[in-house]
């Protein structure tokens, strides 16, 4: 067999355009690819929903890849369970209602489910700003993160999505790219509300509280949810993320039926 290198270069750039392309319009735009926007895209994908999921950094994950300080085992309350379960990832009883997996497993089959359900993933890519239409929001605009960190003059490319979600975690970006730029953030300010220091049990329960609709188009979950609305961070335990990605899924779905 002989290996030709522009047939090569050919199939990457091919098959890549192909995929973008595809991508350009979309249902469902899930920003960050941590354990809560992955889930989220593997149930809308699941649901034959159109999803791209954009994640800035190289490797999807988020935080789980590292568990608690990198000691790469993570915690997840009993009611989480049943979605690590469904995914093949094994768990293991410690105490009470708490039990553990390894963050290398259980990363690796969420970004697996995602993509295999059909969600079109893009990593290295960021949002840099949004677009607008009738006081919704209706796209992203995106670049490379290499562009970003190199404050390169290079213009974006833009997606369109019925419906977004922000999973950026504590930077909470595309709500932060909305704030005091619009009116009308469902927050008790208008803007972010910041996120407040690390008590587990607040946490765990507020992010499924604050998993919702932030802005007409956009919606918040996981750690960004907390960040957006004003609570607590909870440290390496994933079941909040786990069962807030499921809940944003949930969300739109009912959406996506009410609105065709």
């Amino acid at each position: 067999m002989t290996l030709e290198e522009k047939l090569i270069s050919r199939a990457i750039v091919e098959r890549f355009s192909q995929k973008l392309l595809e991508s350009l319009d979309v249902e469902v735009a899930v920003v960050g690819a941590g354990p809560a926007g992955l889930l989220a895209a593997y149930r809308l994908a699941s649901a034959g929903r159109k999803v791209c999921l954009l994640e800035r950094k190289l490797s999807p994950g988020g935080g789980m890849w590292g568990g608690g300080m990198m000691f790469n085992e993570i915690v997840v309350q009993r009611p989480a369970k049943p979605i690590l379960d469904e995914l093949d990832v094994r768990t293991r009883a410690f105490q009470g209602d708490y039990f553990t997996a390894d963050a290398v497993e259980a990363t690796s089959s969420l970004v697996w489910h995602a993509v295999h359900a059909g969600a079109r993933l893009f990593n290295l890519v960021c949002v840099e700003d949004v677009c607008l239409r009738h006081s919704r929001l209706s796209g992203l605009v995106v670049n490379w993160t290499a562009v970003e960190m190199a404050s390169l003059h290079v213009d974006p490319l833009t997606i369109e999505a019925r419906a977004v979600v922000d999973a950026t975690g504590h930077d909470a970006d595309v709500v932060r790219h909305l704030e005091g730029r619009v009116e009308g953030l469902r927050t008790p300010s208008g803007r972010r509300e910041g996120e407040g220091p690390l008590w587990a049990e607040r946490a765990e329960q507020a992010t499924l509280e604050n998993t919702r609709e932030v802005y007409p188009g956009l919606w918040v979950a996981g750690m960004c949810a907390n960040a957006t609305f004003g609570s607590f961070r909870m440290g390496p335990i994933f079941g909040g993320m786990l069962l807030s990605g499921e809940r944003v899924a949930e969300q739109l779905l009912e959406r996506l039926k009410e609105d065709p």
